[in-house]
């Protein structure tokens, strides 16, 4: 088995395990509503290397 470096380990798998961007993932925002909805069918995530974007990505596929 090989481990994986801790960044990964730590990624958010869940959007409850996101932090920050709580505007957009908190309770009863736009994207939560839409992930628990069902209604979430494509999105462009935008922005410099390192902000979330993957980890927010993850978080949602997984929810």
């Amino acid at each position: 088995m090989v481990k994986q470096p801790l960044a990964f380990r730590m990624r958010p798998q869940h959007i409850d395990d996101v932090i920050g961007q709580s505007h957009l993932v908190g309770e009863g925002k736009m994207i939560r509503r839409m992930v628990e909805a069902d209604r979430l069918h494509s999105m462009v995530l935008y922005g410099p290397p390192g902000t979330g974007k993957t980890s927010l990505a993850i978080g949602i596929a997984n929810s």
